[in-house]
């Protein structure tokens, strides 16, 4: 293997010119990731996109969204915490 070859995750990471489509990939995987993070909400809440760092979840009912956003500070830390950086700063909420 040559000397100067670089794996597809260190260009994907250094490479400035792949900086926004690395922010798109890291908001779907939080997508893509919410059940595994928060296996308890599976029933009640799906997560539908991360954009700016919001993350949109839509929400069985109205009495779920007004626990959930209870607890929007605490489910904020988890995503961050499970991935090692801030990639959420906002919650927001929308009807099923």
């Amino acid at each position: 293997m040559p000397e100067d070859f670089k794996s597809l995750k260190d260009v994907f990471n250094t490479d400035p010119g792949l900086k926004n489509i690395k922010a798109i990939v890291d908001e779907n995987k939080v997508v893509s990731d919410f059940g595994e993070i928060f296996p308890e909400f599976k029933k009640i809440a799906k997560a539908v996109k991360v954009h700016n760092t919001i993350l949109t979840l839509k929400v069985e009912n109205a009495a779920w969204r007004s626990e959930l956003k209870f607890k929007e500070t605490l489910i904020v830390e988890k995503i961050n915490n499970f991935y090692k950086e801030k990639r959420v700063n906002k919650i927001k909420f929308s009807a099923r």
